[in-house]
């Protein structure tokens, strides 16, 4: 009998290949919002650091949650 909440091997790998596409959206994503503000902050702006900083947290949260995640599929 199958246990409650197991996937198939089939359902298994499309949710970790997805995960892991998320996964390199988000730090494909992290860097360009790395470069930018490094960008700008060497024009002078320095108001942007601390927003990039936030936002930099954040997509790192998704990044932790996501691969959280991906350890619980079995």
């Amino acid at each position: 009998m199958k246990r409650r909440g197991s996937f198939a091997r089939s359902q298994r790998m499309t949710i970790i290949n997805s995960i892991l596409a998320m996964v390199a959206l988000i730090v494909v994503l992290q860097i360009w919002l790395f470069s930018a503000t490094v960008n700008s902050y060497l024009d002078g702006d320095t108001t942007i650091a601390l927003p990039a900083a936030l936002a930099s947290l954040v997509c790192l949260g998704f990044n932790l949650g996501l691969l959280r995640y991906l350890s619980r599929v079995r």
